[in-house]
């Protein structure tokens, strides 16, 4: 187990103190596997941690604001518990979210010329005929 500089191995409470996470997000981490290398259980029971969680915790919490999922960086963090750097692979993950958000673009791009043909072509009082066959003449055809 690694202990921190006062050589004390650390519960989740304070963890979850020094880390800003709640207690739950840690344990549910711990339960899919992405602190499984640095988690131990004592006598009673209680998780214990060494410093490195924080480094952990920090590279998890970045990778989320990156648009990482979880399972992604599962498999990222089971590269470095290899003792590899997984730098490739988070550059391959984060060409494909590059990608993703490139063609998301277009498509809201494509999205709002609709709506502002639609918005273009708007009738107030639209005709009885069409008003009969749909339900919102100005967004259906006849």
């Amino acid at each position: 187990m690694q202990q921190t500089q006062t050589g004390k191995s650390l519960k989740i409470g304070r963890v979850a103190a020094i880390s800003g996470l709640p207690i739950k997000t840690i344990r549910y981490y711990e339960e899919i596997g992405l602190l499984s290398p640095i988690v131990e259980r004592s006598a009673a029971g209680y998780r214990l941690f060494g410093e490195s969680v924080f480094n952990r915790l920090a590279f998890i919490k970045r990778a989320q604001s990156l648009g990482f999922s979880l399972n992604e960086i599962g498999e990222i963090l089971q590269i470095r518990d290899r003792g590899e750097l997984p730098c490739q692979e988070v550059k391959h993950h984060l060409e494909l979210k590059l990608l993703k958000i490139n063609e998301q673009i277009q498509a809201l791009k494509t999205l709002k010329a609709e709506l502002k043909e639609i918005l273009f072509a708007w009738q107030d009082e639209p005709s009885p005929g069409s008003i009969a066959k749909t339900i919102c003449p100005n967004i259906q055809t006849d």
